[in-house]
């Protein structure tokens, strides 16, 4: 490993030649001095940079004078990439959160990665730092095909223990010291309380494992699981955030029911640097690499597995989308949505939980008679998802077609229940439609008031 004082030593168009297919960090471990030095050196040209939502002061990477040179592979997007996505300028790599190792090694081949790192140990490893997703194969990858491994060592870069790397796989370092981006809390407003009193009362007990992101709904359940005592909770998660911090410090967290006595993610991002400090060297936590903490089988494994994840629409059959606002204009990413879902359902006594308002900020219904004409779903019909909205919770498991439209058309706002049950009972596809509603409630469906007041 040689250790370098000046980015340009390594980020240049010698090292980085044309045809270069480099795979980055990304959220909270985005490298930004090596792709801030790819901005300024417009004599690099002709390579390729996959990522998975790179995040900090790294805007320009994706503008359009860069995008002429590099060619963005797009796992997962971010606010500084959709404009590029939906331009023409980057492209969206489909696929599933547990798939981008395989894909990675076997398809995409990068000759150099990009990366974080805190350390060394003293066995002479260094952590990933709070992002491992694809980086372990990326690295075997570029390291079996003669390729480079170059390293920030950023001094405020949690040392997260789990998956290390050795220091003889880097082959350049440089020492940074920054900020790691963070992602405010936001607190859950009176429709957030809501969904999270559905989910908790009705689907999470003692002895739960959890896997959920960020934002006012995985607030509003962190604060109900700690209102309503359930203990000895699990977490078994591709991303782990502040909710679930407050959750260990709680002592609601023991993994009681786990294989292991701590918690595992692949992703870690906090809302200040206290959460980065307190996750080095934290023992209650791990990282693994996300074939391993996304893989179906996985998940399934785990006791009582409960998925929480958000969505932008569902139709009346049950399709569900999260990555695109339309067929084509791509917003996030398919991520790890469908493996948690999925896996959660195999879980004895597990729900895999699709959590949202019912309306946009814009009061648009975000439940519509049939998804967007091309769009990506993250889940189909089929998949037994339960879906929650402030009105009430669907879930789907041995319902017939007719009886999902009826279930999911009552979890949108009145005005747009109403439009929807007349579309339902006026389209003759639907097979005997009022049958569905001869019980007080629709099946599958329990209304807010019944559960929460």
């Amino acid at each position: 490993m040689k250790i370098i004082n000046r980015v340009e030593e390594v980020i240049n168009s010698t090292l980085l030649k044309p045809g270069s297919r480099i795979y980055t960090a990304g959220n909270a471990a985005t490298p930004q001095t090596l792709l801030n030095q790819i901005v300024k050196d417009t004599s690099i040209n002709d390579i390729e940079i996959i990522s998975v939502l790179l995040l900090g002061e790294i805007k320009e990477i994706f503008s359009e004078e860069v995008c002429k040179r590099v060619t963005h592979r797009v796992i997962f997007s971010g606010p500084y990439s959709r404009k590029a996505l939906n331009h023409g300028q980057a492209t969206y790599q489909v696929m599933h959160l547990s798939d981008i190792p395989h894909q990675v090694s076997d398809y995409l081949k990068p000759n150099i990665v990009f990366l974080q790192v805190s350390g060394p140990d003293k066995g002479g490893n260094y952590s990933y730092g709070t992002s491992v997703e694809g980086l372990p194969a990326a690295v075997a990858t570029a390291k079996a095909n003669g390729g480079i491994v170059i390293a920030e060592k950023n001094k405020q870069m949690p040392f997260v223990l789990g998956s290390t790397l050795d220091e003889s796989r880097i082959d350049y370092m440089i020492e940074t010291d920054y900020q790691l981006p963070v992602s405010p809390v936001m607190q859950p407003d009176e429709t957030a309380k809501k969904i999270g009193c559905l989910i908790t009362d009705l689907f999470i007990t003692d002895g739960c494992t959890l896997q959920y992101g960020i934002g006012k709904v995985p607030e509003a359940v962190t604060d109900a699981i700690i209102d309503k005592g359930i203990k000895d909770i699990g977490i078994y998660s591709e991303l782990f955030a502040d909710a679930m911090r407050k959750l260990v410090q709680k002592g609601v967290v023991t993994n009681k029911y786990s294989e292991v006595d701590f918690s595992i993610t692949s992703i870690f991002l906090a809302s200040s640097q206290e959460g980065y400090d307190w996750i080095d060297y934290n023992s209650s936590i791990q990282t693994r690499p996300c074939n391993l903490t996304n893989s179906i089988l996985n998940v399934a494994r785990q006791h009582k597995m409960v998925a929480i994840n958000s969505a932008i629409g569902v139709d009346l059959h049950g399709n569900i989308w999260a990555d695109s606002l339309k067929g084509r204009e791509i917003y996030s990413g398919i991520g790890g949505q469908a493996d948690f879902l999925r896996g959660s359902y195999l879980s004895p006594g597990g729900y895999g939980i699709i959590a949202m308002e019912s309306t946009t900020s814009k009061g648009v219904s975000k439940i519509i008679d049939m998804c967007p004409e091309g769009i990506t779903t993250t889940a189909i019909a089929a998949d037994p998802v339960v879906i929650v909205t402030e009105n009430g919770a669907f879930n789907p498991r041995g319902l017939n077609l007719v009886e999902h439209a009826i279930g999911i058309a009552h979890l949108a706002a009145p005005e747009f229940r109403d439009q929807l049950l007349k579309r339902i009972f006026e389209s003759p596809e639907f097979y005997k439609p009022r049958e569905a509603l001869k019980d007080k409630a629709p099946k599958g469906f329990t209304p807010y008031e019944a559960i929460c007041r």
